[in-house]
């Protein structure tokens, strides 16, 4: 058998120039054309068959030499909107779009995996399904259509990685249950009655209802949520008013809930229609909450997690191979985890040496390209494994 590490060695190069031309010509979501277009020429190039799906998307298949499960790994492949100042000679030639979370090194990382598992065709056992999903950045998110398009017929198990600024370069995080959270949004609108700035009497300040209301949302999860449960409330947004000398009759407050269950997310979402409608009715306002609830929460099977954590520590090192912590960021890498069992593992990027210290969606986000390589082997390792496994998932 090829040596796999030779392999991923011998395509770095091409690996790091596909990852630059992605930073350089980023997509937003559902806008992914150019982006689409130049996945199907690298996949066609190694013999694969790459079709459309989910409108900007991409899925092949490679079937191996030997008998297997199949399995598939997924790769986001949108942008943010967000102006790039990395600074470098790939930064973003589309003014207002940038990769800031790393899915250009995904999608370069995942023909990576193609390349190499090609060449080691012989020796895979039944089907790997490679997904470029479009939309991650954007709630609904391309996953549902993905799915709905037929990305996981027949799939045993899916995988999928990020890029993670938060953990060093040579290094994995992985958890072997909650591994990020879900989502939520909320917008609060809250209605007074506007006035002149020097008769605050003969009006129902929204501005200072609202600041009422953002004090007190602060302390449901500080007062109704078992301590050791987890959950974050955050307000985001505060508009109100336009001028010095008029009290508003308006204010919205925008922000978001994550959690990791429905049972924390219904005492959350209760404790806020509660909050706001108490203190609304004590000052005489009006309010209407719209909430959006997001993607559920990406819970890793740990039997899929503890593969997923042996393939890294072939490539890292046990003891680079870190147990983490949840984070309550959210993925709809959880949408496919709703079908078929799988898990998500965190490839660290980040390097305070070379300046590479901006998180993700920071405008000078940057990555670690190393990052690139361990990424690629640790996947095609895990899918090998896990296509050869003789285990139920």
């Amino acid at each position: 058998m090829k040596n796999i590490i030779d392999i991923v060695e011998k395509h770095y190069d091409s690996i790091v120039s596909l990852r630059r031309h992605f930073h350089m010509y980023p997509e937003l979501s559902a806008q992914e054309f150019n982006t689409q277009q130049k996945i199907i020429e690298e996949l066609s190039a190694l013999g694969l068959t790459p079709r459309k799906i989910a409108g900007t998307g991409v899925i092949a298949e490679l079937k191996g030499a030997l008998p297997g499960k199949t399995i598939a790994i997924r790769a986001d492949i949108d942008a943010l909107e967000l102006q790039d100042e990395c600074g470098k000679p790939y930064q973003s030639q589309n003014p207002g779009v940038c990769h800031a979370c790393g899915h250009d090194g995904h999608t370069a990382m995942l023909i990576g995996v193609a390349k190499t598992l090609v060449e080691l065709k012989d020796n895979v056992a039944g089907t790997i399904i490679f997904l470029f999903q479009p939309s991650e950045e954007c709630f609904p998110g391309g996953a549902a259509l993905m799915i709905k398009e037929g990305a996981l017929t027949g799939v045993d198990a899916v995988i999928g990685t990020h890029l993670w600024q938060s953990l060093s370069v040579g290094t994995s995080g992985i958890s072997y249950n909650r591994m990020m959270a879900s989502p939520d949004s909320f917008t609060i609108t809250i209605k007074g009655r506007g006035g002149h700035g020097s008769m605050p009497h003969q009006t129902i300040d929204a501005i200072l209802v609202a600041a009422q209301v953002v004090t007190a949302l602060h302390t449901i999860v500080s007062r109704n949520i078992d301590p050791l449960e987890q959950a974050v409330l955050s307000i985001g947004s505060f508009k109100s008013g336009d001028t010095f000398n008029i009290i508003p009759d308006t204010a919205t407050l925008v922000g978001t809930v994550r959690s990791f269950s429905m049972d924390i997310k219904k005492i959350v979402f209760e404790r806020m229609e509660k909050i706001v409608s108490g203190i609304c009715q004590a000052a005489g306002a009006t309010f209407h909450i719209d909430k959006t609830f997001g993607f559920p929460p990406v819970i890793n099977n740990p039997q899929i997690a503890e593969v997923f954590a042996a393939a890294s520590m072939e490539t890292l090192g046990k003891e680079n191979t870190l147990t983490i912590d949840p984070v309550m960021g959210g993925e709809d890498f959880s949408v496919y985890l709703d079908q078929v069992p799988g898990a998500f593992i965190f490839i660290g990027t980040g390097n305070k040496d070379k300046g590479i210290i901006y998180p993700q969606h920071h405008p000078k986000f940057d990555i670690d390209e190393k990052a690139l390589g361990y990424g690629i082997e640790t996947m095609a390792r895990a899918a090998m494994k896990l296509s050869s496994s003789k285990e139920n998932f």
